[in-house]
């Protein structure tokens, strides 16, 4: 941002980049407090204890529109074509298909 386009700015977008500035310093130091935290609970940890991570993994939320459109779209192919589908991604990575329930009581014969 230039020096004319700063003053051109209001007092109250001042004030909302100065707010701003000072979030994302808040921010910075947190993380860093935290970092040091964490890198000092680790190294002072006891003998064969897990080593603590410093950003737990989330699971992203599933898009619940995507998953009714694809399960729906997979329920008109199999209807269409049937289970083969399954048969050939197992033979594309070659793997066996795991056998179902009635098909191991027929080999156990029970």
């Amino acid at each position: 941002m230039s020096k004319q386009e700063f003053d051109g700015l209001t007092e109250l977008e001042k004030h909302f980049i100065l707010k701003e500035w000072e979030n994302k310093i808040i921010f910075e130091s947190t993380m860093i407090r935290n970092a040091v935290l964490n890198a000092e609970l680790n190294v002072n940890r006891k003998k064969n204890s897990r080593f603590i991570e410093l950003h737990k993994k989330r699971q992203q939320k599933a898009d619940a529109n995507y998953n009714q459109d694809a399960r729906q779209a997979i329920e008109e192919n199999e209807a269409r074509e049937g289970k083969r589908w399954i048969e050939r991604i197992y033979q594309a990575n070659g793997l066996r298909r795991p056998k179902t329930k009635e098909e191991r009581r027929e080999i156990d014969g029970r």
